[in-house]
Parts: C-alpha cells; structure tokens; sequence
C-alpha cells in the first residue's frame, strides 16, 4: 500500500472513531466540523426555515427595547437619538454577520461562548458563557418588569407588583420549556404582531393630544422636545441613553443557538438583513413620532404616554408580545446551558429522564433569577441599559471584531485596504470595551441617583402606579 493509501485510511479510521458511539459511558464524541445536532437523532432539531428564523430574530430583537428607546432620545435629541438608531442598527447588522460567517466556517460552535472559546481557548469561552447567560437573564428580567407594569394597569393596580411579577414569570418559564425554536414560531408570529401594532397605537394617539398624558393637566408647560440637547447631557445620563439604544440591537448573539436549528445555516444572512432592516426603519419612525410629541415627558415603557385609556388598549394588545419577548431570552439562555451540560453525550438528542429533568431546571432556575433581578431593578429603561453596557457590549461589539481577526489574520499584512480593514476590527474591540467601562458606570450612576430620589421603590415592594 503507498503511503497516500495508507494516509487515507489513516483518516478515513480516525474519521470513524470521531463519529461512532461509545455506548458504555453514555458518550458520542464529534468531530469539530459536525453540525451540533443532528438530523437523523430521535430528536430532531433542526427544523427551522429562514423565513421562520427571520420572525424568530424580528421578534428577539423588536422586543422590551423598543418600549425604551423614545425616553432615551430624551436625553439626546432628536438628532442625537436618530444618529444612534442608525449608527447602533447598522453596526450591529455588521457584527451579526460576523458572528454568522464565523459559524458557518465553525459549524461545531453552537453560542457565541463557543465562538469565543475557538479564538481564545477556555478562559475565553467560560468568560463569555456567562456573559451571555447575565444578559438574557437581565433581558428576561425586562421583560418580566413590563408584563407585570402591563398586568398592574389592566387590572387597574388590583394586587401587589410582586405578584404580577411572579405570575409573569410563571407564564413566561412555561412558554420557554418547549424545546424547539420551530415550536415557538407561531408565539413570535403572535408576539411580533402584538407589541408591533401596540407600539403603533401609542404613536398615532399621543398625536392626536393636545399635551402629553404625563406633562401638567392645565397652564403652560415645557414640552422639552429637542432637535439637539440643551443642555448637555451629563457623560453618565448619555452614556446611560446611548446603551440604551444599543441594547435594543444588541441581542443578537441570540441568533446563533437559531442557525444550529435551521434546516439550512447558510441562509442566515437573508434572514439578518430582512430582519434589520425592518427594525432599524421601524425604530427611527415611531420612536421619533412619540419623542416629537412627548418631549420630555414620555413614559417608561413607552406604552403608557398616550393616557390611560390609550395605555390599557396598548397593553391589552401588547403584553402578548412582552411576555414572548421575555420567553425567548429565557429560552435561548436555558438552550445554551442546556446544549453545554449535554453535548457530546446521548442524551441531548433522546427523550430520557436525564434530558427532560436538565432542561426543565434550567428553565425553571433560570425563571427564578431573572425574577429577583426583576424586582431589585424595576426601572424598565435602567434594565435595558444595564444589559447593553454590562454584557452586549463585549458581546455584540469586541468579541464580533476579534472573530474577524482571527478569520482575517493574513490581512494584517496585507494591501492597504486590507490593512485599514485590519484597523477597522481592532477598533471594534476596543468600542466594545469603552462601552463595557463606561457605559456601566454611566447606567449604575444613574440607578443610584434613581434610588436616592426615589424614583425605584424599595426592593420587593408594591409599588403600584
């Protein structure tokens, strides 16, 4: 046999005992250019079209942060805030390609962690992993504070917050324990279309008002509506407002767990650019109608600036979409522990107690957490910010540009243009990280100053509007 044969079978034997069972320790070892799940298990994941993925992603991502973004252009402007929904949707269209080009050139990283640990090694990815966790925790926590503010006005403040929040978070765990994103598609179809249309019934009914729902009753009054801010905002308040808006783009990380169920990735960027390209027009268009006529005196969430009447239509309508919105998070994160607890063994893909026992404590636990952190931030902006500065920043922006280097390495020597490219990432990284610091201690100042003024009840408390 030559040594070309013989290298061959080499191989072609490694090959095999990458991919055969090993049927006394439970185990099924895979190759590092093997798809996470596969399509011929007893489970079979990967049933999602891209037309499915496209409302799975409009949905993740038109979600509680639209609700914020008007009172964030508050402190900005309206020129400022329009240049953030730009800018921010643009580049977050950008990293999110990254992340998908990366998968598809690494189709075993099934999460942005994964992602991370290929270019980092285990450090990395632990790190990341639970970056990712932190924020759709938070995230579903958001999400939780909306349904219960929402549950609160339709009852006409009938029980304590903390109850509301509870009953949220039961629905809401119980949506996320299917295990299948082809199973929610008709929940995302629902909660897009609801929080959609409530968002525009808020926006054409504060014009229809002669004052804001929230400014004085009678006498003159400062709408506060501004082309530019003046003054100034302080670096916390902006910093605070520009996360903010970022966070309502950033969770796009969440788009990975969806390619490994989708029957085929490579159609992933016609899904994304669908997807943001409606949200960025969207964003922009009714975020700056509220603005414009509620200056300063928009509410958080925004549902509530058109009056009460207004405000029980939009959350009758809306609080579907809320809860869905809040169901994802909670659904992506419990998928990401519960692929990284059971890869590479038989159980991930087989009903048996070990499978349905691990994922449904982790829904269930991670439910749990997220509704403390709920009621310990029940500002629904600072929630907002906080996961955008805290953890997307890293996520969606730094980790994005090192994925490109580690693709791109030989562009660093390469023509000019390569090299400016090269630049461009390393610039990327460190955005992330200027983010990271100071958007954190922007949004943290804040929340004490929230507290300090009263503006954020006391912890657990019943605070009913």
């Amino acid at each position: 046999m030559s040594s070309t044969a013989s290298e061959k079978g080499d191989h072609l034997g490694a090959t095999l005992a990458e991919e055969t069972p090993d049927k006394s320790a439970g185990q099924m070892i895979q190759s590092n250019d093997r798809e996470v799940f596969s399509e011929s298990a007893e489970v079979d994941f990967r049933t999602v079209s891209w037309q499915w993925a496209t409302i799975i992603f409009l949905k993740t991502v038109f979600a509680t942060g639209v609700l914020s973004i008007p009172i964030a252009m508050s402190n900005l402007g309206a020129i400022g805030g329009s240049l953030s929904i730009v800018g921010w949707g643009l580049l977050n269209t950008y990293t999110a390609m990254i992340q998908g080009d990366f998968r598809l050139n690494h189709p075993n990283c099934h999460s942005i962690a994964d992602m991370a640990g290929e270019v980092g090694g285990v450090v990395a990815q632990e790190v990341t992993g639970f970056m990712f966790i932190l924020a759709y925790v938070i995230a579903t926590g958001s999400g939780i504070v909306g349904a219960s503010i929402g549950l609160d006005v339709l009852s006409d403040h009938a029980a304590c917050t903390v109850w509301w929040s509870f009953l949220a978070t039961v629905v809401i765990a119980a949506a996320a324990s299917v295990r299948k994103f082809q199973h929610l598609s008709w929940l995302t179809w629902v909660g897009f279309i609801s929080i959609f249309t409530a968002v525009f019934i808020v926006a054409v009914a504060v014009t229809t008002r002669g004052r804001p729902a929230a400014a004085p009753a009678v006498g003159e009054f400062d709408l506060g509506y501004q082309a530019l801010p003046h003054p100034i905002p302080t670096f916390a308040a902006g910093m605070a407002a520009s996360c903010t808006i970022f966070a309502s783009f950033a969770g796009t990380s969440a788009f990975l767990p969806v390619i490994s169920e989708m029957k085929k990735p490579r159609d992933y960027r016609k899904a994304l650019f669908l997807c943001m390209t409606f949200i960025i027009a969207s964003y922009l268009s009714l975020s700056l109608v509220i603005y414009r006529w509620c200056g300063t005196w928009v509410a958080s969430p925004s549902l509530g600036s058109a009056g009460h009447t207004v405000e029980m239509v939009a959350y009758g309508i809306g609080l579907a979409g809320i809860m869905v919105s809040a169901c994802l998070y909670l659904h992506v994160t419990a998928k990401y522990c519960f692929v990284r607890l059971l890869r590479n063994t038989t159980h991930i893909q087989r009903n048996t107690v070990t499978h349905w026992a691990t994922w449904i404590g982790l829904v269930i636990g991670l439910a749990a957490i997220s509704f403390i952190l709920a009621e310990a931030i029940q500002i629904f902006n600072y929630l907002i910010a906080l996961v955008g500065s805290l953890c997307f920043a890293p996520l969606a922006v730094s980790l994005p540009g090192w994925l490109w280097i580690a693709d791109h390495k030989s562009w660093m020597r390469g023509s000019m243009t390569q090299r400016l490219a090269f630049g461009a990432h390393i610039f990327l990284i460190l955005l992330g990280l200027f983010m990271l610091c100071g958007g954190t201690y922007g949004v943290v100042d804040e929340i004490i100053n929230a507290y300090s003024n009263g503006s954020i009840g006391r912890v657990f408390g019943c605070n009913n509007t």
